[in-house]
This record gives structure tokens, C-alpha cells and sequence, in this order.
């Protein structure tokens, strides 16, 4: 292995994989913090004498970025195919870290009064807004940079680098709550991962600045105008729509066991926050594993055989593993349970990523990657805190959000089956994918 990484040209792959993905990291980090401590952040921003109505504000505004990412796929997205992946990768990092600081510096509402949530539903919509192409565009760049026969491998490190942020976070909350009582939490002690995101801020634009723009990229003989890239993104709407479909499965598996598990388990299970934390760093540890896994076994077998075995897998345990968490509420139960859903997860998504980029045409690839992610994270991902949590409340069976896992589950298999039934779908696709 030290031989290996002392080749030169080693050297020089793993660094790109680690400068693209660093911006992917802060998208992730932030919206895990906002995840982790919303609890806190519903009654310092929108508080209510109904703790419930609070939270759900709360949620819904986590929610309500995602609403921005397809707006920022379109735009961003036509920008990084026209302008190059480095450049728009920089450029979605520094409205990243603007969303960030504003959420960061936001006074309370006992403070400012209603500017307090209108401020930090603003920050919120321009971290969506850049997120719609962060994760299209790292894909995308490490598919171009990826050594044939290993795509799938190469891909997963977009994701893996997501679950460090989710690591980072969880053991950061860990301390916190080690460390300051509940009432120092509320006041301020949540804002502290925010300002170490903006910390860490200038160190991602150093990595990102040394970034290379592929050769994929600059071998193309011409670069089409944005106006070319929209008209190519409505011809494409077939393949968008599979996309979104395929993209179902993985934003809502991973929002379910990421950003929900905290809320999940303190207000539902009646775990403690560190309990819920540690649970969750846990399975950002098992999705970093599970996803190049995942990856590179789609690699040597295929796509489509995971996609469909683990989507399958998730209708046919979802509700069962649920039921028996609630049954009795326990911290070793929510583990195994999130660690078997973290499997799904990986695989499927170690899969599904690049599935995603090879079926899209070359013209429109970070585009129309962006726009199918962000349609499935807007629609469906990124409410599924507020959705499972409503479900919940209007239902009274603590095991419900699994039926909304399991919807997301029919889709990705419905997609599925549309790409092996119509191959007409992804006709204009690149020629070089050979691993549906």
C-alpha cells in the first residue's frame, strides 16, 4: 500500500478526490448541525407556546432549502458545464459558506423578533441553492477522474466524504453535551458547530483553489451556451424523471438515518441526545464503509443487480425492524437497526451515483445529474424529517416513517425497471457505460 501511494501519480489522484470532496464535506456539515440541534434552534428562532408547532417550524425550514436546490442545479449546474467543474465548484463553496455564516450570526427571536427566522430561512435558501450542484459536480468530477473499471469506486468518495461530516457532527454534539448543561445549550451553545464551520472555511478554498479541471472537461472541442444547456435539459426530461426516481431511494434512506436519527431518538424513543448522537456517529461511520463497498462491487458485477436487490431488500424489512425498535425502545436496538438501513444505504448508493452520471449526456451531465438529485432531495430527501415526524403525530405508530422509506424504496425500483425496460430512456447517454 506504501508503495502504491508513493507513485507519483497515486499521490496526485488521492489529492483531487480530497480537494473536490472538502466542499461536500462543509454542505454536509452544515445541514447535519442544523439536523442534530434543531430542537434548540425552534426555541431560540421560532419559538412557540406549542412545542410541537416549533419544532415542525423548525424542520419545515430545514426542509424548505431543499426547495432551492433545483433552482440551483439548473443555474449553477449550466455554469459548471459551460465554465469547467473547478470553477463551479468554488463558486457553489462560496455561497455555501455565506448560507452558513448567516445562519451562525443570526440573534435569537427575543432579540430581533421575526427578522430572526426570516434571516435564517434566507441563509437556509442559498445553502440549498449551492448544495443543488455541490453533489452533481463532485460526482461528476470524480467520475472524469476515475481510472476505467473503478468508476463506481471513485464516485463513492462523494458520498464517504459526506459521512465524515456526519461523524464530525455527531461527536461534536457528543462533547457539547458532555461539557455545557441543557439551559447553556439553548442560549448559545448551539450556534458553536456553526462558527466552527465557518472556521473551517478558508481551509476548504485553499484545498479547492489547488483543484485541477479534468481532462474529460478540457478535451472537449466546444462548450455549449447556456441557453444550448437548458433546451438540452428539456429534451432530456425523460432521463431527469428516472433520475429523480433513483435518487428517491437514497436521499430519503439517508436523511432518515442521518439528520432524523437525533430527533428520532430523543423525542420519540426517549433517548438521551448523547445516546441519539453516538448512534448516529456510528452509522456515519458504517455509511463511509458501506459506500466504496458498495461502489466497487457495482463496478465488477453491474448496476442495476444492487440497485435491485437492495430495494427490494428495504420493502421487505423496513416496517418489521421498525416495529421491533418501538416495541422496545432501547439504544442497542436503534443501532442495529440504523446499521442495517446504513448497509442499504451504501450499497445502493455506491451504485445509484455512478448509474446517475453515465446515463447522463456529456453536454448536460453536471446538470441533469444536479436537476435529478435535487428534484428527489426537494420533493421528497429533505422533508423526511418533518414528514416521519407529522406521520408520527397523526398517526400514533412510532413505526410509520418506515412506510415512507418504503415508498421511496418503490421508486428507486420502479426507476430501476424503466432503465431495463426502455433502454430508449438513456439513449443519448456516454457510450463507454458497460455496467447497467
Amino acid at each position: 500500500m506504501n508503495g502504491k501511494l508513493a507513485n507519483p501519480e497515486t499521490r496526485a489522484i488521492v489529492g483531487s478526490v480530497v480537494r473536490v470532496a472538502s466542499g461536500n464535506f462543509l454542505e454536509m456539515y452544515d445541514l447535519m448541525v442544523y439536523a442534530y440541534y434543531a430542537s434548540y434552534i425552534a426555541n431560540a428562532i421560532f419559538p412557540s407556546s406549542n412545542h410541537f408547532a416549533s419544532l415542525m417550524l423548525t424542520l419545515g425550514t430545514f426542509g424548505v432549502g431543499y426547495l432551492m436546490r433545483p433552482l440551483g442545479a439548473i443555474i449553477l449546474g449550466a455554469y459548471v458545464d459551460r465554465h469547467g467543474r473547478r470553477a463551479g465548484l468554488i463558486l457553489a463553496l462560496l455561497l455555501m459558506a455565506v448560507g452558513t455564516f448567516t445562519i451562525a450570526c443570526t440573534p435569537g427571536y427575543r432579540t430581533i423578533g421575526i427578522l430572526a427566522p426570516i434571516i435564517v430561512v434566507l441563509g437556509r435558501l442559498l445553502q440549498g441553492f449551492s448544495a443543488g450542484v455541490e453533489l452533481g459536480g463532485v460526482s461528476v468530477y470524480l467520475a472524469e477522474i476515475a481510472t476505467p473499471g473503478h468508476k463506481g469506486f471513485y464516485c463513492a468518495w462523494q458520498s464517504a466524504s459526506q459521512q465524515v461530516s456526519v461523524m464530525t457532527a455527531a461527536l461534536l454534539g457528543v462533547a457539547l453535551s458532555s461539557r455545557l448543561p441543557p439551559e447553556t445549550m439553548a442560549v448559545w451553545g448551539w450556534r458553536i458547530p456553526f462558527v466552527i464551520g465557518c472556521l473551517i472555511i478558508p481551509l476548504l478554498f485553499w484545498l479547492q483553489r489547488s483543484m485541477e479541471e479534468t481532462k474529460v472537461f478540457k478535451a472537449r472541442k466546444t462548450r455549449p451556451t447556456m441557453s444550448a444547456i437548458f433546451a438540452s435539459l428539456a429534451a432530456n426530461w425523460k432521463i431527469i424523471i428516472v433520475g429523480m426516481l433513483l435518487s428517491t431511494m437514497t436521499t430519503v434512506c439517508f436523511y432518515f438515518i442521518t439528520a432524523y436519527t437525533p430527533t428520532f431518538g430523543e423525542k420519540v424513543l426517549l433517548l438521551t441526545n448523547r445516546q441519539s448522537l453516538l448512534v448516529t456517529f456510528f452509522v456515519g461511520l458504517s455509511n463511509f464503509i458501506w459506500l466504496p463497498i458498495g461502489g466497487a462491487i457495482s463496478d465488477k458485477v453491474g448496476r442495476r443487480p444492487l440497485l435491485v436487490f437492495f430495494t427490494v431488500a428495504t420493502l421487505i424489512t423496513a416496517y418489521p425492524a421498525m416495529s421491533w425498535l418501538v416495541s422496545s425502545p432501547a439504544t442497542i436496538r436503534l443501532l442495529l437497526v440504523e446499521l442495517w438501513f446504513s448497509c442499504i444505504f451504501g450499497c445502493y448508493n455506491g451504485a445509484m451515483i455512478p448509474f446517475l452520471v453515465e446515463i447522463m449526456p456529456l453536454d448536460v451531465r453536471t446538470s441533469g445529474f444536479s436537476l435529478a438529485f435535487s428534484l428527489a432531495t426537494a420533493i421528497f430527501g429533505g422533508f423526511t424529517p418533518a414528514i416521519s415526524t407529522y406521520l408520527i403525530h397523526v398517526t400514533g405508530n412510532q413505526a410509520i416513517p418506515a412506510v415512507w422509506l418504503s415508498a421511496a424504496a418503490v421508486c428507486g425500483l420502479g426507476a430501476t425497471a424503466l432503465t431495463g425496460w426502455h433502454r430508449s430512456v438513456w439513449e443519448t447517454a456516454e457510450p463507454e457505460a458497460s455496467t447497467y
